[in-house]
C-alpha cells in the first residue's frame, strides 16, 4: 500500500517540534449530513458510525437555531443556514485524509433543500435527498420558521414548479453526479409533487434512483421506518462509493416491517400490465406525469388507491439510470 508523509508540528509547553506523518497513501471519501428543520445531527450519528467503519469519514453537525443554539431558532435565516453547511463540507474536504473529490452530501427536509443549495456552491460527486423541502426564492433574510405561512407553503408545494422559478432546483440541473431521492408514501409535509418537481431538474445527473418508503410519514415516525431508511441510504451509499454489491435474488415486494421500497429507473419499458394490490410498475411518464397536467390529483394524499398508484415497486437491485 502506498504511503505519504505530512510535515506536523507538535506543541510542546511554548515550542513547537517538528515532525512528519505518515499515513496510507489512499484519500478516503467524505459524507456530510444535513438534519432537518426542528431536529439535530443526533439524527444521523447511527448511519454515519456505520458508514465510517465502511471507510468514509462522516461529519454531523447542528445547525443554527437547533440543539446548543436553540435560543436563535426563531430569528435564524436560511442565508444563515446556507453559510453553516458550507462552513461544514469545507472543514470536511479540508480533513487531510478526505479526498476532496469524493463528497458525498446528504439531507433530509429542510437539510435536504440546503443540500441542493450546496451544490451549486460546492463540488458534490453523490447526493442523497429524503423528503426534500423546497421555498420560494423571496424572503431570503426573513427567519426561518416564519417561512410556512408567509410563503404559504401547503399550497405551494403542491404546485409544479420549474428551475427557473427555484434557486435550489436551478442547482440541480447542472449536477452531474449521482442522485438519491427518497420519498415517505403518506408525507403531508413535502407532498409528492415536491419530489416531482426536484426529479425533474436532475437532467445532469449520471444516474438517479428513486424510492419511496410505504406507509412512512414525513418524520419517519416509528423503528421499522427508521431502519428502511439506513439501510436503504447505506446500500447506495455503498454501491456508489465502493461498487455494486453482489446481486442476491429478491423476492418481488420487499419487506421491512410493513414497509416497501421503490425504485425508479428512467430508462425503464412500460410495465403497465404488472399490478398488485399496494403499487404497479408503470413506465416514467405514468410515475412522474408532465409537468403542468394532472397536478392537484398527484397531491391527493387522502386516496390510498391512486397514490400507490403513482409509486414503482421492484425489488431492491441497486441499478440506477
Amino acid at each position: 500500500m502506498p504511503t505519504r508523509d505530512e510535515p506536523v508540528y507538535l506543541r510542546v509547553e511554548n515550542e513547537h517540534i517538528l515532525g512528519t506523518l505518515i499515513m496510507p497513501g489512499t484519500l478516503i471519501p467524505g459524507v456530510l449530513f444535513v438534519h432537518g428543520w426542528g431536529g439535530d445531527q443526533r439524527q444521523y450519528l447511527d448511519r454515519a458510525r456505520e458508514l465510517s467503519a465502511l471507510g468514509c469519514v462522516c461529519l454531523t453537525f447542528d445547525l443554527r437555531g437547533h440543539a446548543q443554539t436553540r435560543a436563535r431558532y426563531e430569528t435564524v435565516t436560511r442565508k444563515e443556514g446556507l453559510r453553516d453547511v458550507t462552513a461544514a463540507y469545507d472543514f470536511l474536504a479540508a480533513q487531510s485524509n478526505v479526498d476532496s473529490d469524493s463528497i458525498a452530501v446528504v439531507g433530509s427536509s429542510y437539510g435536504g433543500y440546503l443540500a441542493a443549495l450546496l451544490t451549486g456552491l460546492r463540488p458534490v460527486k453523490w447526493r442523497a435527498l429524503r423528503a426534500p423541502a423546497l421555498y420560494k426564492d423571496s424572503d431570503w433574510n426573513l427567519p426561518k420558521h416564519r417561512l410556512k405561512g408567509e410563503q404559504q407553503l401547503e399550497a405551494y408545494r403542491r404546485q409544479a414548479v420549474r428551475p427557473d422559478e427555484s434557486r435550489a432546483l436551478r442547482a440541480c440541473t447542472s449536477y452531474g453526479g449521482d442522485v438519491l431521492v427518497v420519498e415517505s408514501e403518506q408525507d403531508t409535509v413535502v407532498p409528492h409533487q415536491v419530489i416531482v418537481n426536484y426529479r425533474e431538474a436532475f437532467v445532469c445527473a449520471r444516474s438517479l434512483t428513486y424510492r419511496v418508503i410505504r406507509g412512512a410519514d414525513h418524520a419517519l415516525t416509528g423503528e421499522p421506518c427508521q431502519r428502511a431508511y439506513t439501510s436503504l441510504l447505506v446500500g447506495w451509499l455503498t454501491e456508489m462509493v465502493f461498487g455494486p454489491r453482489p446481486v442476491e435474488a429478491a423476492p418481488a415486494q420487499a419487506h421491512a416491517g410493513s414497509l416497501q421500497l421503490a425504485h425508479q429507473q428512467h430508462n425503464d419499458q412500460d410495465n403497465d400490465d404488472k399490478t398488485g394490490d399496494a403499487a404497479r410498475v408503470v413506465p416514467p411518464a405514468a410515475a412522474v406525469p408532465p409537468r403542468r397536467q394532472g397536478a392537484d390529483d398527484d397531491q391527493d394524499q387522502d386516496n390510498e388507491k391512486d397514490r400507490s398508484k403513482r409509486h414503482v415497486v421492484l425489488p431492491i437491485s441497486w441499478k440506477t439510470r
